[in-house]
C-alpha cells in the first residue's frame, strides 16, 4: 500500500486557527474522501512537537492500493478541484507544503 501526504510546514495565523480546521473539514475533507481509488483519509493537526523542530500545521493522508491508482488520482478532476479551493487556505498560513510518497507497513503491537 501507498500513502500519500501532504505536509503543511509553517504555522496557520494567529486567530485563524479555527477557521483554518473548519475550512478543511468542510470544504476540503469533501473533495479528498472523493479522490479514486482512495482507501483512507487521515487529516492529521499540529498539535505539539520536539524542541527545535519544525511546525507543521496539518497533515494529509491518503491511502492507495499502489502507484497506478495513486497516479490515477492525481490525474483526475477532484484533485484539480481540490488544488484551487486549496489555494483559499493557503491564506491563511505561512509556510511551504510538500507531498511525500511512503510505502506503508502495518504492524499490530505487542500489547493487542
Amino acid at each position: 500500500m501507498i500513502v500519500r501526504y501532504a505536509l503543511f510546514e509553517g504555522e496557520i495565523h494567529a486567530g485563524r486557527e479555527a477557521e483554518f480546521r473548519a475550512f478543511v473539514k468542510e470544504r476540503l475533507v469533501p473533495l479528498w474522501t472523493r479522490f479514486p481509488g482512495a482507501e483512507e483519509v487521515r487529516v492529521l493537526d499540529g498539535l505539539d512537537r520536539d524542541e527545535g523542530a519544525p511546525p507543521y500545521a496539518m497533515a494529509l493522508a491518503i491511502r492507495y492500493a499502489d502507484m497506478e491508482t495513486v497516479d490515477a488520482a492525481l490525474q483526475s478532476d477532484v484533485r484539480y478541484e481540490s488544488r484551487e479551493v486549496s489555494g483559499e487556505l493557503l491564506k491563511m498560513f505561512t509556510g511551504r507544503v510538500h507531498h511525500h510518497l511512503f510505502t506503508a507497513n502495518d504492524y499490530t503491537p505487542a500489547a493487542i
